[in-house]
């Protein structure tokens, strides 16, 4: 669901800068605080304060090797809704996401920053509201409660049991510390129902993978 500043479908740029980052996601309706020093990304920043305010963040596809890694095709665009300066020359920023986008071109560097044409049509429900219906959440919540004690992560289960199903799944999935390519796999669920099930996946998988490690070491 869009925000009062959020933009209309219709009103969508047709250009976007895009941000590499391994291992970090956004999803729709999501927040994510960066930390931006690189002077191309600084500038990216300032360029993105004098007009619409979106960034699209992408995963690289592999490791990070030079200025210009190869990228998934699939990415999320934000808008910075807050935003603040520290004393040595950094911008500490939010991102809220509003809509997923797949790449359909490269553009020429800006200032050293990346630039892309995007498809927004695949992901206009993204803009809509989601309820969370389908999902079985007593499910999701027995296996991130496993997956916490295994990785030893203090929640708070009060804050969690009054978070809405849409908005709890998004989060999780945001927060959780899967691996880059898990994490694309989640951006790219067809549906939120669809993300809650990969997420649930995951978690049941790196629980069975704890039993088994520990049952190696009984033995």
């Amino acid at each position: 669901m869009t925000g009062v500043f959020d933009p209309l479908f219709e009103d969508l740029p047709g250009e976007i800068p895009v941000f590499p980052l391994t291992g970090v996601l956004l999803l729709p309706q999501g927040k994510l605080p960066l930390n931006i020093f690189e002077p191309r990304y600084l500038q990216m920043i300032n360029v993105a304060l004098g007009g619409d305010r979106m960034i699209g963040m992408v995963q690289p596809t592999g490791p990070n090797e030079g200025d210009q890694p190869d990228i998934y095709k699939t990415g999320c665009a934000g808008r910075i809704t807050s935003f603040d300066e520290s004393e040595d020359g950094r911008y500490i920023i939010t991102l809220s996401g509003l809509i997923r986008f797949d790449i359909t071109e490269e553009l020429s560097l800006r200032d050293g920053y990346r630039v892309a044409v995007p498809d927004w049509a695949p992901y206009r429900n993204d803009l809509a509201e989601e309820t969370g219906a389908g999902i079985d959440r007593d499910r999701m919540l027995r296996a991130l409660k496993g997956y916490f004690t295994v990785n030893n992560v203090d929640a708070n289960w009060d804050a969690i049991k009054d978070t809405t199903t849409d908005r709890l799944v998004n989060a999780l999935a945001m927060m959780c510390p899967f691996q880059p390519s898990e994490k694309q796999a989640l951006l790219e669920a067809v549906s939120l129902a669809d993300r809650a099930n990969v997420m649930v996946a995951l978690l049941e998988m790196s629980l069975a993978a704890n039993d088994d490690s520990a049952n190696l070491h009984r033995n």
